[in-house]
């Protein structure tokens, strides 16, 4: 076993997964099991999969020669270079991720001082940073988010070269810096991850709305709830919705398209998918977000018009939509941030809880919810239409 999984028990944390290091090539590692397939274009790795279990095994790596393939940067791109444990140790990134767990000796294999540093409470790069950054960008990423979640001190050498370095981030793929991002947000210290991007310099075009977001007092107040009760729910086991996640991450910059376009003449829903799409496709220029988190991200939003309405059968039919409760969960944070008023949300949850004779009672007058609807709809400066 190596990297995580022997750091996290040595911390007294229970590993995610354990991945598994080996002097096997890719295809010897393939050949040895009945379901395992190889993946990986920078560096092969192996899945093997043993029931519902997946394995990740990796061949040990060896030292980068003079004709790796790199991009302009010094970014590695092509990388299936083996060789010795040993060598493979000097290729990984922080001293704690290069732990070995021998089990037929049950001994730790430490080639770094990974060990004390974990004692230190210090994430320490192996090798010279500056050169360790080149190779991988993400790694910048992935320090924030390992000193964050474990606890540690990012070692001043590593953590100098970070905001000046910050720009090579452009050049890394974007569906990988969003699976990069995706672990920093759901890895239960979201929030600390946060602070610490902002003040190494590390949040400028990662996300490309999120300064905006960050700037405006109660967008700032909405993100850092969302983030703190995601924290809560990974710490406690339970399951998170990254569609959730960052549907709060872009709300505030929804609301102000959403605005820009009404302004203009065009009508409330249709003006609020507009902006839906506008956000997303800036945002996919430099996450690539998958289709299927897209999609719950757009139905979360979506709903939200709709808890305004509480009259007639639009109530009912909103409890019936698959994605009611993650709507209804992200009203709550609207009203906690102070974006929409308590009453909204209390009303809610009182319906939710009431029986059938309750919520029929708590239902508004048809026409008095119509009439607040026209008013919302109807231009400044409108003449109300003559009586037949």
């Amino acid at each position: 076993m190596v990297g995580g999984a022997v750091r996290d028990l040595l911390i007294g944390e229970e590993p995610k997964d354990f991945d598994i290091a080996t002097n096997a090539t890719p295809e010897q590692v393939r050949s040895a099991f009945r379901r395992a397939r190889i993946i990986g274009r920078r560096f092969q790795i192996v899945h093997v999969m043993i029931g519902s279990e997946t394995l990740e095994v990796t061949t040990f790596r060896g030292a980068l020669s003079h004709d790796t393939k790199k991009d302009a940067h010094g970014r590695v791109l092509h990388d299936n270079e083996f060789g010795s444990q040993a060598e493979d140790a000097a290729r990984r990134d922080f001293t704690v991720n290069a732990l070995y767990y021998d089990p037929a000796s049950e001994t730790i294999i430490d080639y770094h001082h990974g060990v004390a540093d974990i004692k230190q409470k210090t994430l320490r790069m192996i090798g010279e940073p500056r050169a360790r950054y080149r190779e991988d960008p993400v790694r910048m990423l992935r320090a924030v988010r390992l000193a964050a979640k474990l606890g540690l001190t990012i070692d001043p050498a590593a953590a100098k070269p970070i905001r000046e370095m910050a720009v090579l981030l452009e050049n890394v793929p974007p569906a990988r810096l969003f699976d990069e991002m995706l672990k920093l947000l759901t890895s239960g210290h979201a929030v600390k991850c946060i602070t610490q991007l902002r003040e190494a310099g590390l949040h400028h075009g990662l996300l490309p709305l999120l300064d905006v977001i960050l700037e405006q007092p109660m967008g700032e107040r909405f993100v850092m709830l969302a983030l703190d009760s995601t924290d809560q729910r990974v710490r406690a086991g339970k399951p998170i919705s990254p569609g959730f996640l960052f549907a709060t991450l872009l709300w505030h910059e929804v609301l102000a398209q959403w605005e820009r376009i009404r302004a203009g003449g065009e009508r409330s829903i249709p003006a609020l998918f507009t902006a839906m799409d506008e956000v997303l496709d800036s945002q996919a220029e430099k996450l690539a977000i998958t289709r299927r988190i897209a999609g719950d991200i757009k139905d979360i939003w979506a709903l939200q018009p709709r808890f305004e309405a509480r009259a007639g059968k639009r109530p009912y039919a909103l409890l019936e939509q698959q994605r009611f409760r993650a709507g209804y969960d992200f009203l709550l944070l609207r009203a906690d941030s102070g974006e929409v008023p308590k009453e909204l949300a209390a009303w809610w949850t009182d319906f939710i809880d009431a029986d059938g004779e309750g919520r029929a009672a708590m239902l508004l007058p048809e026409t008095a919810d119509k009439k607040k609807r026209r008013r919302r709809r109807k231009p400044a400066g409108d003449t109300p239409p003559p009586t037949e």
